[in-house]
């Protein structure tokens, strides 16, 4: 089975529709850098406003609770409105949420910034993969949407550092400040690049989150995505830690390994999507299988500075194309219904993310590192053995897979 595209794309895409589709990727990389800036510039956030670092900290969680519990809603309370009008609000409020978190005096309003920008997030990542298959042919398609994801790892790689050296030299209402300004600049940007996108049938009819479970492909998916975003965030949330401690990497040390890491996940974004559009159940198998090796492998291997790199390059090439991986598989489980299961899938993805980390935290202080690392370990196989479950071959109906 293929994602589906609109028949009206042409088969050999117009310069702007790849402008249409950068702009789509500015918009994921800036609600990323907006929801993960807080972890470089934690300590400053905390002094600012006389809280706790682990206070501060509770400021990035409710970004991804929000976007979580938001996200499957998105396709039915928007109704037939203008997709692209729809993202050019997102964005303004992604510029406002900035400017509430940059004017925070405390803990309150700072938490209530970061409510919006959720809200922003949640928007942008249940419509921007649904959007952009609509833009380009059908083989062009795992491309596109690789690009549009690709605003993941490289807010990880750019968008965070960056972020973090304004922080350092201009204070961290500045850095704030500037991804409030970048939003108004993406809004602008998507109203100008982006063609009208109205409403499919889709959206006007029944998209109830129900109906859409009802199909196999769709919970195999939903199950092996959640196990194995759980399963890796509670391990990765903690890896500067683990390479403290297992490797005796320090400092710069740990920045440039995860910057390896990072990069690494840039290249399996795009590897990953063009594989995923042909085969996309062996394609998150293979990922699967590369991160349940690299976890234990951190464990075993990586008590140097070169060998635990090698572990990070393992992992970060695999983990790099879980994301563009899911999206495929949602859009492919339900090519009729897109809007509505990209945004089960991102509420899925983004809760997974801070189950993991709040797991992965009881694990590791209950039982330790190595427990923790050979159980993400495990789950991770799990996931993969549910997207082999059901034996059924994919085809071309959405039910089939």
């Amino acid at each position: 089975m293929s994602i589906v595209s609109e028949s009206r794309a042409p088969a050999a895409e117009p310069a702007e529709r790849w402008a249409a589709i950068a702009v789509l990727a500015l918009s994921t990389f800036l609600v990323v850098t907006a929801e993960m800036l807080p972890v470089g510039i934690l300590t400053p956030i905390s002094a600012g406003l006389g809280i706790s670092a682990g206070t501060a900290g509770f400021s990035l969680a409710v970004t991804g609770v929000v976007a979580a519990v938001a996200a499957p809603f998105v396709a039915r309370t928007i109704g037939s409105l203008d997709r692209r009008r729809v993202l050019v609000a997102a964005a303004v409020l992604l510029a406002a949420g900035n400017l509430i978190t940059a004017a925070a005096q405390g803990f309150a309003v700072l938490a209530l910034g970061r409510v919006v920008v959720g809200l922003a997030m949640a928007t942008v990542w249940a419509l921007a993969v649904a959007l952009v298959t609509r833009l380009v042919s059908e083989r062009r398609a795992g491309l596109a949407v690789s690009m549009v994801v690709s605003g993941v790892a490289v807010a990880s790689v750019l968008g965070v550092p960056i972020g973090t050296v304004l922080g350092d030299i201009a204070g961290w209402r500045s850095a704030f400040g500037a991804l409030a300004l970048a939003a108004l600049a993406l809004a602008a940007g998507l109203a100008v690049l982006l063609p009208a996108l109205p409403a499919q049938p889709e959206a006007a009819g029944d998209a109830k989150a129900g109906s859409l479970l009802a199909i196999p492909a769709v919970r195999r998916g939903l199950v092996a995505v959640t196990l194995l975003v759980t399963a890796h965030f509670a391990a990765y949330t903690y890896v500067r830690p683990a390479l403290e401690e297992l490797s005796g990497v320090h400092g710069v040390g740990i920045s440039l390994l995860l910057l390896l890491y990072g990069l690494c996940g840039i290249v399996a974004n795009f590897a990953a999507g063009a594989a995923a559009t042909r085969r996309v159940r062996a394609t998150l198998l293979v990922l699967a299988a590369g991160i349940a090796v690299a976890l234990p492998a951190l464990l075993l291997l990586g008590t140097g500075p070169l060998s635990a790199a090698a572990v990070l390059v393992l992992w970060g090439l695999s983990y790099g194309g879980v994301s563009v991986c899911s999206q495929i598989w949602a859009v492919q489980a339900a090519p009729d219904r897109r809007e509505a299961v990209t945004g089960l899938y991102v509420g899925a993805f983004t809760g997974s993310i801070a189950l993991g980390s709040f797991a992965g935290g009881v694990i590791l202080d209950g039982a330790g590192l190595t427990v923790l690392l050979w159980g993400a370990s495990a789950v991770v196989a799990a996931s993969a053995l549910a997207t082999v479950s059901g034996g059924a071959r994919y085809g071309s109906s959405p039910g089939s897979r």
